[in-house]
């Protein structure tokens, strides 16, 4: 019987090594952005006049230089000497956080160092919205305002505030999309309280919107 009991004991430790189980089954890395390329893109009227919100995509992944480009056009730091950003935000707060979520975990978008910072192993997409079609892109940004560096603005302000912000990053998005001739499309309808415990948010962080980005069905 002892032995038995060795031999089931040695088997099961084995396999948690073999076939590890788990978020910690996948250890991601911070992934250091590439250098966003200032000369590309198209005219702006013609890309005004292409963007739109799409509601397909597919599940095609987003090259690294691709993915570089868009988060740097969406909120990376445009004035080096100051840290100001691409998109305006009241008071210089800088409150609104960019989550990356794709199918190998979830990322926090530094913008001060371009990097994706690791948050979580394991694939959220289908929890950034109601819809069917977010798990199928393969990016789908948060955005999180973080409260606590909004001062003495009153809770009104706050949210009024940090809706307006991520707005302004989220049309950076759609307009970066529609240069690149990339897909995307920004959602409200989210399951917050369920996706904000699953990312470990405080309490302080609020989601305020999604986006989807991806390259339209072929």
């Amino acid at each position: 019987m002892g032995k038995r009991l060795f031999h089931v004991v040695f088997m099961v430790v084995t396999s948690m090594f073999i076939f590890p189980i788990g978020p910690s089954a996948q250890e991601l890395k911070p992934i250091q952005l590439l250098k966003p390329q200032m000369d590309g893109g198209r005219p702006l009227m013609q890309v005004l006049k292409d963007r739109k919100t799409s509601r397909t995509f597919s599940p095609e992944k987003i090259p690294l230089p691709m993915l570089s480009n868009l988060l740097w056009a969406a909120v990376g730091v445009n004035r080096p000497d100051s840290g100001r950003r691409t998109a305006p935000t009241a008071l210089n707060w800088q409150e609104i956080d960019l989550y990356v979520a794709t199918g190998e975990g979830l990322f926090l978008y530094d913008a001060k160092e371009h990097l994706l910072k690791p948050v979580l192993a394991g694939d959220l997409r289908a929890l950034t919205g109601r819809q069917a079609y977010v798990k199928e892109a393969p990016v789908n940004l948060v955005y999180v305002a973080d409260y606590s560096k909004m001062g003495q603005a009153t809770p009104e302000q706050k949210e009024f505030y940090a809706g307006a912000d991520t707005a302004f990053i989220s049309q950076n998005v759609y307009l970066f999309c529609a240069s690149e001739g990339l897909a995307t499309g920004v959602r409200a309808l989210i399951d917050r309280p369920t996706l904000a415990k699953e990312m470990k948010l405080r309490p302080d962080q609020r989601i305020t919107l999604a986006q989807s980005v991806g390259y339209p069905p072929k």
